[in-house]
């Protein structure tokens, strides 16, 4: 479990780099820097938990499996970003995009955490 916390972890550091490099360049800025949070990987690292939800649900359809990832991913952004906004030391904040709730979470969202449940489903029962 431990490696699949450190690999969760780092993934998810590098695809929210990614992302945020992505969205630069979008907004016109060709230095595509991307950045993160080191509070950010505890919080990514927690998604180690797909695995042994996967293999509870490994028979059903990849599209209720996605829902499902998507929905966790969706409480457990709700409820790490509720609590470090209480201490004001949330990395994220959505106030001002449409479709978020309390600023932390975007509900637009919904595909991207669906696919990227899919894909660390697929990368932790590879690394088992």
């Amino acid at each position: 479990m431990r490696h699949n916390f450190l690999l969760c972890g780092s993934l998810g550091w590098c695809l929210e780099i990614f992302w945020t490099g992505f969205h630069a360049l979008l907004a016109g800025q060709f230095t595509m820097i991307g950045k993160t949070s080191l509070l950010m990987f505890p919080i990514y690292g927690c998604a180690a938990a797909i695995a042994p939800v996967y293999r509870k649900i490994s028979d059903v359809p990849a599209v209720f499996r996605g829902c499902l990832y998507a929905a966790g991913i969706f409480a457990a952004e709700f409820s790490t970003g509720s609590i470090l906004k209480h201490f004001g030391i949330c990395p994220w904040d959505y106030t001002g995009t449409p479709f978020h709730v309390k600023g932390v979470i975007r509900l637009d969202y919904a595909p991207v955490w669906f696919v990227t449940g899919l894909l660390f489903e697929k990368i932790l029962t590879k690394s088992s």
